[in-house]
């Protein structure tokens, strides 16, 4: 997986020294990481991550676990993975443990290996296109619930609609016959 392609020798002498390749990123059998990952280049990961992971080419190791979304070019896995997986190339070892949609343009899949999920194939070229993007949410901040609220929901009772807005208590009323 780590040897030199046509891919790596355009990316190697269009940026940089010529002839230099950067060395892979290894996440360590002993290391779990808590949060998201992201390289340009290449990462082998045999310990645990808890997030998602972006790199051009990405390998998991036969011990390492991966609970997150993936997004990479070339994926080859020996480990598990729980998450959703979007890749150009994937090969599945039959060490593998796949939980989670997988969207793809060509797929490998040794006997063995397990998957649990859906395959997607995407069309050559526009994978960008047909692969889902993640999506960026931020939480709402949940709005205090008032001591009269909280006595009122305790007993099984509806709580009456409060709002800061003259216009919504009016409705309020009304919608109550009042």
């Amino acid at each position: 997986m780590f040897s030199k392609t046509e891919r790596e020798k355009t990316n190697t002498s269009a940026g940089g020294a010529a002839g230099v390749k950067a060395a892979p990123s290894i996440i360590s059998a002993n290391l779990h990481i808590i949060g998201c990952l992201s390289t340009d280049g290449e990462m082998q990961v045999d310990g645990s991550i808890e997030g998602d992971v972006t790199s051009q080419a990405l390998a998991v190791g036969e011990k390492a676990s991966i609970s997150g979304e993936i997004i990479a070019d070339d994926i080859e896995i020996h480990g598990s993975v729980s998450g959703k997986i979007r890749a150009r190339k994937i090969k599945l070892a039959k060490t593998a443990k796949v939980i989670g949609d997988i969207w793809h343009e060509v797929l490998s899949i040794e006997t063995g290996a397990y998957i649990e999920g859906q395959l997607k194939r995407a069309k050559k070229g526009a994978a960008e296109k047909e692969m889902p993007q993640p999506i960026k949410v931020k939480a709402a901040p949940v709005p205090e619930q008032s001591a009269a609220n909280a006595q009122t929901a305790a007993k099984g009772k509806p709580a009456p609609q409060t709002s800061d807005s003259a216009d919504e208590k009016v409705a309020v009323k009304r919608a109550a016959g009042s």
